[in-house]
């Protein structure tokens, strides 16, 4: 097989990874991933097209990773940029060619009308050298972000020209990518819709809020399978799965009444029993799943919660609201689960959404600071929180508050 096919056979098997993922931001990162893989890229970025911009979604740098220690993130702001020919992303997205720069320090001004900003360089002392740039279009042929790709390398780890040869076949990669992009999107679009019905009903539920969540929970699940040694495939089907599942957690609430959902004061007694139901509720919507997604939203709904200790709702209940035999209490009422009975990811989308509800301002508080914050996380490891769980959260902290400012209320 010529170095040729196999490459167009490593195409074909990247397509068909790029199907199985949902989520719009793993899957970004996925495709950032495969493509620096199949032309020894070092580094790259990929920005998608809202409105009259390009938004910075998502970056990679083999050479900055390095630096940091072992199982931490670059941390990176999201920005726009005008989609104009005065930057080498804005004119490939204005245009819709391919730009292949052999040294975008060595671009001449009077024959090109981009540069590249070299702030960025030095903030990072990074040194930008080779640079390919495609657009990613859809199957309408219309632009809906752009891909760069930094530093391709040969075999000795030296920076060179990306190959003129592999053109062709990454600008046809990056059409799939787009295509696979505008899916994600759109099942991104789908969930936010359902949680504007729960919204409606209860303005604390918001598309930043659970957004937030989603992002956080598949951090912390990330981290937390590192520490586990967990195989990077499993890692990276379950994260993409529990984004999306994390954000429709609180679902159910649209099946509570309004002058519960929306009373500014305390819940008394009977209220809170009502509101409870809300988990319930939720799990009815997912019950006779039909795919793993459903089952893990199912679980999340019911289960996010339940407490460590045992002291959390809705407990051993069947989606009738029937105490399941065998787990009553003394009193008759159903047990808490605790511990491992919580599963996995109910467990981490309760450290995110309490996260989450102390750092943001609601009109019945204000927001905590972080030091607060921190502080009653850590004072509830081992009784609200699995203690595994809040280590994650704080081995990825700094992650999680970046993620917080691309997701503003």
């Amino acid at each position: 097989m010529s170095n040729e096919q196999l490459k167009l056979q490593q195409l074909l098997e990247i397509n068909n990874e790029l199907e199985q993922v949902k989520d719009v931001d793993v899957l970004l990162e996925k495709i950032l991933s495969v493509a620096r893989k199949f032309v020894n890229a070092d580094a790259g970025s990929i920005y998608i097209k809202e409105g009259e911009k390009l938004q910075f979604r998502h970056t990679q740098n083999e050479t900055l990773q390095k630096q940091l220690a072992p199982g931490k993130k670059l941390i990176y702001q999201r920005f726009p940029v005008p989609i104009s020919h005065s930057s080498i992303s804005g004119h490939v997205a204005l245009t819709g060619e391919t730009l292949n720069i052999p040294d975008v320090y060595e671009l001449d001004p009077q024959k090109v009308p981009y540069s590249l900003d070299r702030s960025y360089d030095e903030k990072a002392r990074y040194r930008t050298q080779s640079m390919l740039t495609i657009p990613l279009k859809n199957n309408q042929n219309k632009v809906i972000g752009v891909m760069q790709l930094i530093n391709a390398q040969n075999g000795e780890g030296n920076v060179i020209p990306f190959s003129e040869e592999d053109t062709p076949l990454i600008r046809t990669f990056a059409n799939n990518a787009a295509m696979a992009i505008e899916r994600a999107q759109m099942t991104r679009a789908m969930i936010l819709r359902m949680i504007s019905m729960a919204e409606l009903r209860d303005p604390k539920e918001t598309g930043p809020h659970v957004n937030r969540v989603g992002a956080y929970a598949s951090e912390i699940y990330e981290k937390w399978a590192f520490k586990k040694k967990l195989p990077e495939k499993d890692v990276e089907h379950y994260k993409d799965l529990l984004r999306m599942a994390a954000m429709l957690h609180d679902v159910g609430k649209v099946g509570i009444k309004d002058e519960i959902l929306q009373k500014p004061g305390r819940l008394n007694p009977e209220e809170y029993e009502t509101m409870k139901q809300h988990t319930v509720k939720g799990a009815r919507l997912f019950d006779d799943p039909q795919s793993e997604f459903d089952e893990i939203a199912g679980q999340i709904a019911l289960n996010h919660h339940e407490h460590w200790d045992g002291a959390g709702y809705p407990g051993y209940i069947d989606l009738e609201g029937n105490v399941i035999p065998g787990y009553a209490d003394e009193h008759g009422k159903p047990r808490g689960k605790r511990g491992e009975e919580i599963p996995l990811f109910a467990r981490i989308v309760a450290v995110a959404d309490v996260y989450d509800a102390l750092s943001c301002r609601r009109v019945y508080k204000d927001a905590w600071n972080q030091n607060e914050v921190s502080e009653e996380l850590k004072k509830e490891s081992s009784r609200h929180f699995d203690p595994e769980i809040i280590e994650a959260f704080f081995a990825t902290v700094d992650v999680i508050r970046v993620i917080a400012d691309h997701f503003p209320d």
